[in-house]
C-alpha cells in the first residue's frame, strides 16, 4: 500500500531553501550520495563486528548506472539500509541525521574508534533535487521489509512497500530536463562521473564501481549481417587508500613526486616534499610540496593559496587558505583530519580553533623542514631562497616582527666578503674585534651595492657588509630590529658610524674651518639635501649621500612608488665630502669664488647620486656646470 506524506518541516520554502541555497555546486550532489552510501556502509561493518543485531559480515560497494534512455542516475549501496521508521525520520524530516543519532548510540561502544561516518547532517540526500525532478529510494533492512521511497522535492513524499533481493539502499535520481543555462545531462556522461568520483570521492574507503564502455559497436565489413555489439566491463572509478593514508615508511620520495605532478599538474618534480602525520590533541595527516618552480601567477591578485582540505578521506574544499600563512601561500599540498568542524553543506568549515591549530603546526612543520634543508642541502636551499626568500621576508615584516623569532634563522645574504650567501648566525660568528654592530648596505643590483663609496671603509678594514638589493629587504630587518644582541645598521646612515672622539674632534674642526665653503654648496643645493658636512669613512671617492633617522634612499624611493604614495615621506639626507680628495683640496683653492664653489657643489651631489643608482634630475645643469668648470678660463 501507497502512503503519502507531508515533510513534517510543512513547509516547500524551506524544502526549496535546504535544496538550492546550502549547496553552491550542482555536481555536489554526487558526493553527498556516494558520502552517505558510505556512512550506510559504515554502519552495516559496525553493527557486524559488534555483532548485537546478528548482522553477517560480507563485501561491500558503492555502484553507480546511468541510464542514457531514462535520464537517470543510480546510486546503490550495500549498506545498512532502511526501515519505514528511518525513511520518515531521516528522509522525512528535514536536516534529521541519522549517521549523528547512530553514532550518539554507540559512542561507548568498545569499537567506536573505528567508526569513521562523514555524514553527521542529514540533508546530503536533498541536494540530489539541484538536478534532479524525482528521486526514488528503493531499501531494505536485515529485519524489515523493502520500501520505496518517492519525492519531487517539493511538498510531499509517498513511501511503498515493495520487493528488493538484498540489504541495502538504491537512490535512483531522474533528471531535470536541459535548459540553456543548465546541461544536467552532462551527469549522464560516462567521462563526467569518473571525474566528479575522482574529484571529490577518491578515497571513500569502500569500490565505488561503474560500468564502462570500453568497445564502440561497430559493423564487421565481412559480415555485414551481425554488427558487433558494444563491450561493457565494471571498473573501479576510485583509489580507495590515500597516499596519505599509508604508514610513512611505505611511501617513498619517489611516489611523493609522482603524487605531487599529478595533482597539481606539474611536469617538475617539487623542490621539497613533507609527509606529515600528527596525533594527538590535534589529529590529521598532510602532504605539503614546495615547487621547484614560483607559479606564474604566484604574485599577481589571481592567486589562490591554500591547501585542498579533506574530512576522513573526502575532498571538501580546494585551496583552503585558512590552512597556510601569507608567508607560505606557495605552498602546495592537502589536509586530512576527523576533527574539522563542518559546516550543513560540507563545503566550508566553521570557525574552529582545530583549524587555527593545524595552521600553525603546519607552519611550524615547513619550517623546520626548511631549516634542515638549510643545515643539509645548501643548493637545494638557496634554490629556495632565491625563487620564495623575500615571503620569509614578508613574513617578518607584515606580522609586526611577531614571526621574526620563527623566522630569523631561515634569512641568507649576499655579502661583501666573499661570494656565497651567509646566514646571521654566520656573520656574528665573523664579528671583527670591538665590532657591535650588524651592518648592511642597500641598492638596486649587487653591483651598485659594492660600488657605494661608503663601503670604501669597510672593505679596507675588513668588515663585512650585508648586500640588500630586493625592496622588501630594509623593511623585513626594520620589523627584525636585532640578532642576538646585536643591531643592525645601514653604511649609508649617519647612525652607523662608530666615531673615536678623536675623529669625532678632527670632524667638527673641519666643518669650522670649511664653513663658507659648505654653505655655498647647500645654498645651490637647496632642498635637495638636509646637511653638508665632511665624511669620516671615504677612502678613494670624493662624496656620498648619507641619511639620517633611519629612512635610507632605497626605502624612500620604494614608499614613494607606491599607489597613493605620501610625498611628504623623505630620507633625511646629508651630502658627505671627503675632505681628503683632491677634488676638495682644488674647491678649496676657490673658496672666495663662491659660484664655481658652487658649481663643484651642484656636480658633487650629481656624482654622488649616481653612485647611489639615481638618475641625474636636472641634465642641462649638469651639463652647463661641467663645460665651465671643464673650459674655466
Amino acid at each position: 500500500m501507497k502512503e503519502t506524506k507531508k515533510f513534517k518541516t510543512e513547509s516547500k520554502e524551506l524544502l526549496n531553501l535546504m535544496i538550492n541555497s546550502i549547496y553552491t555546486n550542482k555536481e555536489i550532489f554526487l558526493r553527498e550520495l556516494i558520502s552517505n552510501a558510505s556512512d550506510a556502509i559504515d554502519k552495516y561493518k559496525f553493527l557486524s563486528l559488534s555483532n548485537e543485531n546478528q548482522v553477517p559480515d560480507r563485501d561491500h560497494e558503492i555502484f553507480i548506472t546511468p541510464n542514457l534512455e531514462e535520464r537517470t542516475i543510480t546510486i546503490s549501496d550495500t549498506g545498512i539500509g532502511m526501515s519505514h521508521d528511518d525513511l520518515v525520520n531521516n528522509l522525512g524530516v528535514i536536516a534529521k541525521s541519522g549517521s549523528k543519532e547512530f553514532i550518539q548510540k554507540f559512542e561507548e561502544a568498545k569499537n567506536n574508534k573505528d567508526l569513521s561516518i562523514i555524514g553527521q547532517f542529514g540533508v546530503g540526500f536533498y541536494s540530489a533535487f539541484m538536478v534532479a525532478d524525482k528521486v526514488q529510494v528503493l531499501t531494505k533492512t536485515i529485519d524489515s521489509p523493502a520500501y520505496l521511497f518517492e519525492s519531487d522535492g517539493l511538498e510531499t513524499y509517498s513511501i511503498t512497500e515493495t520487493e528488493k533481493d538484498s540489504v541495502g539502499t538504491s537512490i535512483k535520481i531522474y533528471l531535470k530536463s536541459d535548459t540553456e543555462e543548465e546541461k544536467y545531462s552532462l551527469f549522464l556522461e560516462q567521462y563526467q562521473i569518473e571525474e566528479l568520483v575522482k574529484k571529490y570521492s577518491d578515497y571513500i574507503r569502500y569500490p565505488i564501481k561503474m560500468e564502462v564502455l570500453v568497445e564502440e559497436p561497430y559493423t564487421d565489413e565481412e559480415n555485414k549481417d551481425e554488427p558487433k555489439e558494444p563491450k561493457y566491463e565494471v571498473k573501479v572509478l576510485n583509489s580507495m587508500i590515500p597516499l596519505w593514508k599509508k604508514n610513512k615508511s611505505e611511501v617513498s620520495d619517489e611516489d611523493l613526486n609522482n603524487f605531487y605532478k599529478e595533482k597539481f599538474h606539474d611536469y617538475e618534480d617539487p623542490l621539497i616534499s613533507m609527509f606529515v602525520d600528527v596525533d594527538g590533541l590535534i589529529s590529521y595527516k598532510s602532504l605539503l610540496f614546495i615547487p621547484s618552480h614560483a607559479p606564474y601567477n604566484l604574485y599577481s591578485q589571481d592567486y589562490e593559496k591554500g591547501l585542498d582540505l579533506y574530512s576522513k578521506g573526502i575532498f571538501v574544499k580546494e585551496n583552503c587558505k585558512e590552512l597556510v600563512p601569507d608567508f607560505l601561500k606557495f605552498t602546495k599540498g592537502l589536509v586530512d583530519s576527523d576533527d574539522f568542524s563542518l559546516n550543513i553543506s560540507r563545503e566550508l568549515l566553521q570557525n574552529s580553533p582545530v583549524l587555527r591549530k593545524i595552521e600553525n603546526n603546519i607552519e611550524k612543520k615547513v619550517v623546520d623542514k626548511l631549516l634542515d634543508a638549510k643545515k643539509n642541502d645548501t643548493e637545494k636551499y638557496n634554490k629556495f631562497f632565491d625563487i620564495y626568500g623575500n615571503h620569509l621576508k614578508y613574513g617578518i615584516y607584515s606580522t609586526f616582527g611577531q614571526k621574526k623569532d620563527l623566522l630569523k634563522d631561515l634569512l641568507i645574504y649576499n655579502h661583501l666578503n666573499a661570494e656565497d650567501k651567509i646566514d646571521l648566525a654566520t656573520y656574528i660568528a665573523n664579528l671583527k674585534e670591538d665590532q657591535k654592530n650588524i651592518y648592511y648596505a642597500s641598492g638596486k643590483t649587487l653591483e651598485s651595492i659594492k660600488l657605494l663609496p661608503q663601503i670604501e671603509s669597510y672593505k679596507a678594514k675588513g668588515i663585512d657588509v650585508l648586500l640588500f638589493n630586493e625592496e622588501i629587504d630594509e623593511f623585513a630587518i626594520m620589523m627584525l630590529g636585532e640578532y642576538d644582541g646585536h643591531e643592525f645598521k645601514n653604511i649609508s646612515d649617519e647612525k652607523a658610524k662608530e666615531l673615536t672622539e678623536e675623529e669625532q674632534n678632527t670632524l667638527s674642526s673641519l666643518v669650522a674651518e670649511n664653513k663658507r665653503i659648505l654653505d655655498d654648496i647647500k645654498e645651490i643645493l637647496g632642498n635637495k639635501v638636509d646637511e653638508v658636512t665632511f665624511s669620516t669613512s671615504l677612502v678613494d671617492s670624493p662624496v656620498c649621500i648619507t641619511t639620517k633617522d633611519g629612512l635610507s634612499l632605497n626605502m624612500e624611493k620604494v614608499l614613494q612608488d607606491q599607489p597613493n604614495a605620501n610625498e611628504e615621506v623623505k630620507a633625511v639626507k646629508v651630502l658627505e665630502i671627503n675632505p681628503n680628495h683632491k677634488l676638495f683640496k682644488s674647491i678649496k683653492n676657490l673658496e672666495s669664488d663662491d659660484e664655481l664653489v658652487k658649481k663643484y657643489g651642484s656636480l658633487l651631489y650629481d656624482e654622488a647620486m649616481l653612485l647611489e643608482g639615481y638618475d641625474i634630475e636636472d641634465k642641462a645643469s649638469f651639463i652647463r656646470n661641467l663645460n665651465d668648470l671643464m673650459f674655466k678660463e
